[in-house]
Parts: C-alpha cells; sequence; structure tokens
C-alpha cells in the first residue's frame, strides 16, 4: 500500500475523498519538526508540501520510494525540480487552483491602501472624529501594473478592470501577439519594466523567485515608481528589497505597501523590526492565496494528481 506523507495543512475533507486505500501520514506540524520530517519521508511513496518544506538535498536524498510530490500552491521554489526529474519524481502543483483568492487579495489590499480610512476605528471611538486625515483615493481611473501576466496575473486584471482601473503589464515570455493581450474588458498595455514602474499606481507581482527575480524591486526600482504609488507583492519573499520599501514608505515617496511574502518565512521578530512603526503598510502571513475555498480546491487538485501517479505505475 502506498505511503503518503502530508506535512502541512490541507483540507481533510480532500483527503478522506480523494486518498482513502493509502497510508496517508497527515501532521501539519511536521514541517516543524526536521528529524521526524526526515524519518516520515524515508518510507514515503508520495510527499505534499505547502510553500515551508525543503523538498531538496538531504531530505529528498534519504526518500528513495518518492515518486510524486504535491504541491498545495503554484511555486516551486521550495523543491529541487532538476533532482526530481532526473530521479522521475513528479512534482505536481495545483495549478489555478487559488488563482482567486490571490487576485481578490491584490485588489482589496489596493482597495484598502488607496483609501486609508480603514484604520480609523480606535480614533472614532475615543471621539476625535479625524475626517480631514481619513481623504483617500479612489482606484476608478488608477493603472494597475502587472509584473508578470500569467493566470493570476489576468484574474486580477479582469478584477481591476471592473473596478474601472487601467491594466498594463510587463512579461517578456508573453509574445507581442499573444491573444493574453486582448482580454474581454479590453487591450492590456505591453510594456518594459522600466516603463511599468514609471507609469504604475498600483504595482502588483506576479512572477516566481529566481535568479533573474531576486531583487528585483530594489531602491532603485522604487525610486522610478510615481510618488504616493502602491507596491503589492504576493508572489514570493526576495523579489523585493523589504528594508528599501520600508525606508520608501518612511520617506513618503511610496505611498502604500501590502506584502504577503518574505525572503526568509516565516518572518521573525528580529527581521520584523525593519517594519516596525512604517505607514501604511499591511503584512500577511503568505496567505493570499489561501481561503476557505481556495484551500478545498488545492486540496482536491492535488490529491488528485497524488492518486493519479501513484496509480499510474
Amino acid at each position: 500500500m502506498p505511503k503518503v506523507v502530508i506535512s502541512e495543512f490541507m483540507d481533510e475533507a480532500a483527503i478522506a475523498a480523494h486518498l482513502s486505500g493509502f497510508d496517508v501520514l497527515y501532521d501539519p506540524d511536521l514541517v516543524d519538526r526536521p528529524e521526524a520530517l526526515a524519518a516520515a519521508v524515508a518510507q514515503a511513496d508520495a510527499l505534499i508540501v505547502r510553500n515551508r518544506t525543503q523538498v531538496r538535498g538531504p531530505l529528498l536524498a534519504g526518500a528513495p520510494d518518492l515518486r510524486v510530490v504535491g504541491r498545495l500552491g503554484v511555486g516551486l521554489d521550495n523543491i529541487d525540480v532538476a533532482a526530481c526529474r532526473d530521479r522521475g519524481i513528479a512534482v505536481c502543483p495545483a495549478t489555478g487552483a487559488n488563482d482567486v483568492a490571490v487576485a481578490e487579495y491584490v485588489v482589496a489590499t489596493a482597495l484598502l491602501l488607496l483609501r486609508g480610512a480603514y484604520g480609523a476605528t480606535a480614533g472614532v471611538a475615543a471621539g476625535t472624529w479625524p475626517r480631514n486625515a481619513m481623504m483617500g483615493r479612489e482606484i476608478g481611473g488608477k493603472r494597475l501594473g502587472l509584473v508578470g501576466f500569467g493566470s493570476i496575473a489576468r484574474e486580477t486584471a479582469r478584477r481591476a478592470a471592473a473596478l474601472g482601473m487601467t491594466i498594463a503589464a510587463h512579461d517578456p515570455f508573453v509574445a507581442p501577439g499573444d491573444p493574453a493581450w486582448t482580454q474581454p474588458f479590453g487591450p492590456v498595455q505591453r510594456l518594459d519594466l522600466d516603463a511599468l514602474l514609471a507609469a504604475s499606481d498600483v504595482l502588483s507581482l506576479h512572477v516566481p523567485l529566481t535568479e533573474a527575480t531576486r531583487g528585483l524591486i530594489d531602491a532603485g526600482a522604487l525610486a522610478r515608481m510615481p510618488r504616493g504609488a502602491i507596491l503589492i507583492n504576493a508572489a514570493r519573499g526576495g523579489i523585493v528589497d523589504e528594508a528599501a520599501v520600508a525606508d520608501a514608505l518612511r520617506a513618503g515617496h511610496l505611498g502604500g505597501a501590502a506584502l504577503d511574502v518574505f525572503d526568509r518565512e516565516p518572518l521573525d521578530a528580529q527581521a520584523g523590526a525593519r517594519f516596525a512603526d512604517v505607514p501604511n503598510l499591511i503584512l500577511t502571513p503568505h496567505i493570499a492565496g489561501v481561503t476557505q475555498e481556495s484551500n478545498v480546491r488545492v486540496s482536491a487538485v492535488t490529491a488528485q494528481a497524488v492518486r493519479r501517479h501513484l496509480t499510474e505505475r
């Protein structure tokens, strides 16, 4: 009977529905117990992870029977894909299953940061009535710049366009004549990165973490953005220079930022100290793609893919 190890949280109904008949070890805290994780994976035919379990090096080498890795999400920077390919181990991301969740996160944080009114509860309750300080900006008429124009960025573009935003994107992997640039809501302007930075009221990142994208949004890139622009990173930590973002917010050059991902995760107190007292900043714990609904979809897609690979051979 194939053994399936699940080292991070997953919808339990999907496990019951799609992994029945297998020997399943579901322990969502296993990622935080390296020795126990290594012992479990040593006997595993399949491993299901989110973004924290590092499927590489000694862990991968110590799993001689591993046939498939299911990824509860789409990013693969925590998996040594090349090593898996060399060993014939299938890697199955849940492509498309959390697109809507991330798109809604981007649009919601853009609305929050532009309007700037939703932190007034304590002041209003205390009777200060800070009305003059709460005059924010509308999203309609603003330009959304998308760095990367894959499926999540396109879902984001559709929702932003419905709110009256104009859309531009930079993606060297989408050819100029690709139909993706002509969406049902209208054309998406294709720009090089520098032009996109200079033209975007809201800049949202939708690229994987690679050698080419590491540090892509650094102090120089932030300086090229318009004063008052909003930055949203729900892609991968390491793409953005976090200290530079904090400095740009304190200086008033950036009008706001939402960071859902960080260079080191979980973000510890020492690394988080750089964000102390930074204005108009939203920090969330890598949750943009995780909603109750998307967790069900992602878990089902991943479990089905793992089952297929275990039963086909």
